[in-house]
């Protein structure tokens, strides 16, 4: 389905982006590896991983190149891009998986903590999306492919700056989405459930949080990928502006903030009129504000 597409797959040396690479490369289209190489932290760079995708995508059969600049630098984003329309002609999909996790409990987070991973997730999936603009704008069509977290949709201890970064994706999609419908291109969001080496840095603190690691162990980075392969292929042109999530076999679309509940007062609201009308009427409409990621999803996959 993905015969004579172009696809830049960025974080793809290991883990969901491999997948996604090794099953872009079998429906038929030419990929760009991108993948720095580092740590779970962002640290160091090695551009053996991203080779060995290559070299596994070439003895299928399938087309690939290495690409091993960091998504963080403007520069390093463009050069993937130019990659692949220098090597293959063009670019036709985006998937901006690349990622890094620097887990604190937020009075713990350093500025250092915060700017490293919103460099990565955030400012990443704009230096590259930018990048490819221009060249799906000329030919009126392309696919953006994000990779947002429920624990931006939902929330999670210890993630401050994970989750604002996988939050501001949601909203980047979005702009992107709307500003280039014109022009034939679309933009998505997939919020993966899958074992990596990022979730494996995730500490137990209690038995509830070893049990919902252990049931990520079960989900297998490969059922990631037929979602983006669908996403970046001709078959996905009218999907647009929306946020999948998938977990094992299970595919969800989730919903967008939308207003749930209004309450008007004709002569203006006080303070005191707040607390004693408005709290009481929208109270049941509150959501749980100790309501996290694996509380939604605590059920076992099948």
């Amino acid at each position: 389905m993905l015969e004579g597409k172009v696809v830049a797959v960025t974080g793809a040396g290991r883990g969901v982006g491999r997948e996604i690479a090794l099953l872009c490369a079998q429906e038929g289209a030419s990929v760009v590896v991108n993948d720095l190489g580092a740590s779970a932290e962002g640290d160091g760079a090695d551009v053996g991983p991203a080779q060995e995708t290559v070299n596994d995508i070439k003895a299928a059969g399938g087309k690939a190149i290495v690409n091993g600049a960091s998504v963080a630098d403007p520069a390093g984003a463009t050069s993937i891009i130019e990659d692949a329309v220098k090597t293959y002609g063009r670019i036709d999909a985006v998937v901006n998986n690349a990622g890094i996790l620097r887990d604190r409990i937020w009075h713990k987070m350093s500025h250092e903590d915060w700017n490293a991973v919103i460099d990565v997730h955030l400012n990443g999936c704009f230096n590259v999306s930018k990048a490819a603009t221009p060249y799906f704008k000329d030919q009126g069509s392309g696919s953006f492919i994000h990779f947002t977290s429920t624990s931006g949709l939902i929330g999670n201890f210890g993630q401050a700056n994970y989750s604002a970064a996988k939050l501001g994706i949601v909203g980047l999609s979005q702009s992107i989405a709307l500003d280039m419908a014109r022009s034939g291109v679309r933009s998505n969001c997939i919020a993966p459930f899958a074992w990596s080496r990022l979730i494996a840095t995730i500490p137990a603190t209690n038995e509830a949080e070893a049990q919902r690691i252990e049931r990520m162990k079960t989900m297998s980075a490969d059922k990631i990928a037929p979602l983006v392969a669908f996403l970046a292929s001709d078959a996905s042109t009218e999907v647009t502006n929306q946020i999948f999530g998938v977990r094992k076999n299970e595919i969800f679309v989730f919903s967008k903030p939308r207003p749930v509940r209004t309450v008007h007062k004709s002569d203006g609201w006080t303070v005191k009129s707040i607390a004693e009308e408005f709290l009481p009427a929208a109270r049941p409409f509150f959501t749980d504000p100790t309501e996290r990621s694996g509380d939604i999803f605590g059920y076992d996959p099948i």
